[in-house]
């Protein structure tokens, strides 16, 4: 058996033959995606490196290449797309499978499997395979690559390396819901941005309940947000309205009362709603006006529409994409305009309150999110301070409103004050996880 054989050869012998060119492609990359469907079931992981690393790798080594492998035979007719989109699917078939079975830590092993340093040198008398190593260091280099790297990512420290890593979840979603993406990298990303999340929000649960007991050791559970100690203040302000004015209660009237308005109706109403109770009203004026000239000139032509369910979700979404990012490629001016002027909170306060009228614009807003990410990674941490800031915010909100855990504010000490915002030292913020009444 000789250095560049492997198993999947002697399964599909075609792949390592000259008959391999006039294979239907689509045929071959199905028999190859069926094929790591089945041994990422049935083989350790070791095994399905050793068979992964074989069928693209292997084959281009210096001292082993003296014909094209197999499977870049499929493609070489000027095919290099097909080729990385096989590459990809079949990373993720495995990942997919070992994020289910909790067999995370081998993903990083499946990933340095391209940092492989005989693929950069060109082997003499065989340019087709020179072809093959551009195609796998292309694919490297890409975008696609970088995306693969965040399912290798050390999630437990994810507070170290570049400042953006904190927020692998919001990128992560961007991923699931790009249909350009295979199947298998949609649902993996899927299910590692839950993970992610769900492990913030227990973290930051049991960091609450550690750090405000006298007998806890605070060392067992580690804040989860780069804000410090300042985390539970900034908590219970947040969780402070509840009862008749609480935000869900505010939202589910706001539903109520704009049934059957048109949409120019609709604009004045959610404006409304959205800076009502606002804290630091004249600061936030002019955003406000600007806010409303915008949101006012989109879809003029509707105005008289009555809305409905999809026009409350476009709007809603129009609503995010203004105070975020309105193309996807750079921020809005309206989002400058807050972060710059400190006003991280007023802003996450704003967005929660737009999901609590259309839940369903939800992904939409981690979407524009991941946007953001992508657009301010590029510069160093201390130049993106108020960006961090307001990602740490909208964490910690967007957990403490999440499904499945309830944070609420006990009063421990009599008040000095009428001013409840002075005296927040005497309250304690208790979580207990929701009981889910459907299963």
């Amino acid at each position: 058996m000789t250095a560049n054989s492997f198993s999947i050869s002697q399964q599909y012998p075609h792949f390592v033959t000259s008959k391999s060119r006039q294979l239907n492609v689509q045929m071959a990359q199905e028999e190859v995606y069926s094929f790591f469907v089945g041994i990422v079931k049935e083989l350790s992981p070791d095994d399905v490196l050793r068979e992964f690393k074989g069928l693209f790798i292997d084959g281009l080594d210096s001292q082993y290449a003296h014909s094209i492998p197999g499977i870049y035979s499929i493609f070489l007719k000027d095919n290099e797309q097909e080729f990385c989109n096989t590459l990809k699917r079949c990373t993720y078939i495995i990942i997919n499978n070992w994020t289910t079975n909790r067999k995370d830590k081998y993903i990083q092993e499946l990933v340095n499997l391209f940092a492989n340093e005989s693929l950069k040198v060109k082997t003499k008398n065989f340019p087709d395979i020179n072809i093959c190593k551009r195609w796998l260091d292309n694919f490297i280099n890409s975008k696609d690559y970088q995306e693969l790297k965040l399912f290798a990512g050390k999630h437990d420290e994810s507070s170290k390396g570049h400042w953006a890593n904190r927020y692998t979840s919001y990128l992560l979603i961007d991923q699931s819901v790009n249909e350009n993406n295979p199947r298998e990298q949609q649902e993996a990303a899927r299910k590692l941005s839950r993970q992610i999340k769900d492990k913030f929000k227990f973290e930051l649960a049991m960091y609450i309940a550690r750090s405000q007991s006298a007998v806890s050791s605070t060392t067992r559970y580690k804040n989860p947000s780069v804000l410090g100690d300042n985390v539970l203040r900034l908590i219970k302000t947040i969780v402070l309205k509840r009862g008749v004015f609480s935000h869900e209660n505010i939202a589910n009237i706001f539903i109520t009362q704009t049934q059957k308005q048109t949409l120019e109706e609709f604009k004045i109403s959610i404006e409304k709603y959205l800076f009502f109770s606002v804290d630091n009203q004249e600061v936030v004026e002019t955003l406000r006006r600007k806010f409303a000239e915008n949101l006012s000139l989109w879809k003029k032509d509707y105005s008289q529409e009555i809305i409905t369910k999809e026009l409350f979700l476009r709007t809603c979404n129009r609503v995010i994409d203004s105070l975020t990012t309105e193309n996807g490629q750079e921020p809005s001016s309206l989002f400058i305009l807050l972060l710059t002027q400190g006003h991280s909170l007023t802003l996450v306060i704003i967005l929660l309150k737009t999901i609590l009228i259309s839940r369903n614009s939800r992904r939409h807003l981690e979407i524009r999110i991941a946007h953001l990410i992508r657009y301010y990674e590029k510069y160093p941490e201390d130049e993106c301070k108020w960006v961090i800031n307001f990602m740490e915010v909208f964490n910690i909100t967007f957990a403490i409103y999440a499904e499945n855990v309830e944070y609420n504010l006990i009063k421990m000490e009599e008040e000095q004050s009428n001013n409840l915002q002075l005296n927040l030292d005497g309250y304690r913020v208790f979580s207990q996880m929701k009981v889910d009444r459907q299963k």
